[in-house]
């Protein structure tokens, strides 16, 4: 039985098993095995056979902007329009074959924005380029999820369930669990909050499930039992996301304003042009970029051209943004 077999085998045992006390840790144990399957999937341990074929895309400028999306939804329109990039649109399906990189210039910031093939349901599993788009997807900073306002709020699930899959944890922050390995000494489980979601006996299980004998486990937040096994793979990818409602000039005002009251979402039409800038806007603020403004002693600082740096950086990444020999030579700065 091959690995993508194992995983619909295991999910549709999920599926049929209903969740409440007396299944929590079975259930436990089955997302552990599912999380093992996927990571085998989408990093095989076997390196034979020819090289696959990825998008070569450069990171370039301060931040990168994925778009993703199922296709014929706009996001070669959008890239063209913010950018002035062109990118080749049609009335048919599948019209971009590869990553088509754009510069959205904003604030004194270089933003690149990445209009990605459209992804088919099962991408997560390798259909269709659903593997070089989701591994492209987790080196940007921001995803914006483009949808059609004209059909259904299954699309979002469905785009949810696949980068779900791939590790990409949309709009969630990493959980508070501190977790290190051990060569002896067994498993030391501290937990600072009482754990609601899930219990001790399910994580050592899940513990023992990857085997891991000899670790300390210290927990500071209530967890879920997805929330542990993300900690231990260790690869997941906690990105801010967009959801960009596409096409509202062909639905109902009702709707428009019903979708552009949900949380992490804008409305917009390429078409007629209506609402871009306030796209460009909040793809600025969940950026949470910092503009850094150099002077030379003496002088007035140089107000038309910031070092743009993500939110947390260091006076290094500040000597580095800058240029990378300024990092060997710094002594101090006035901030």
């Amino acid at each position: 039985m091959g690995i993508v077999e194992k995983i619909k085998e295991i999910e549709e045992e999920m599926a049929r098993t209903q969740k409440n006390k007396a299944t929590e840790y079975h259930l436990g144990l089955l997302k552990a095995k599912l999380a093992r399957y996927r990571a085998q999937l989408l990093e095989p341990a076997s390196k034979s056979g020819p090289a696959g074929v990825g998008f070569d895309v450069q990171k370039s400028g301060d931040a990168r902007v994925a778009l993703i999306g199922f296709p014929s939804v706009g996001k070669s329109t959008l890239l063209s329009k913010c950018t002035h990039t062109a990118s080749e649109t049609a009335a048919y399906e599948f019209t971009t074959l590869t990553a088509i990189p754009g510069v959205i210039e904003y604030q004194g910031a270089r933003i690149q924005l990445l209009d990605l093939p459209g992804i088919v349901e099962g991408a997560s599993q390798g259909r269709g380029r659903g593997r070089q788009v989701v591994a492209t997807a987790k080196t940007a900073d921001l995803i914006l999820i483009m949808l059609d306002a004209t059909k259904s709020e299954e699309q979002r699930r469905l785009l949810e369930i696949e980068l779900d899959a791939v590790g990409i944890r949309l709009n969630k922050r990493k959980p508070d669990v501190v977790f290190k390995r051990r060569t002896t000494g067994g498993i030391t489980l501290n937990t600072t909050v009482k754990l609601t979601k899930t219990d001790e006996k399910t994580i050592r299980t899940i513990l023992a499930g990857y085997k891991l004998h000899n670790c300390d486990v210290m927990i500071r937040e209530d967890i879920t039992t997805d929330e542990f096994i993300d900690v231990l793979i260790g690869t997941r990818k906690y990105i801010p996301c967009l959801y960009v409602y596409n096409k509202i000039d062909a639905i109902s005002l009702e709707l428009v304003d019903k979708l552009a009251r949900t949380e992490n979402t804008v409305v917009i039409s390429c078409e007629m042009d209506l609402n871009l800038d306030y796209l460009i806007e909040q793809i600025w603020e969940s950026l949470e970029l910092v503009k850094v403004y150099t002077k030379k002693r003496g002088a007035r600082p140089d107000l038309s051209d910031p070092v743009c740096l993500r939110k947390g950086a260091t006076i290094e990444d500040v000597c580095l943004g800058i240029h990378k020999s300024l990092v060997s030579n710094f002594r101090n700065g006035l901030v």
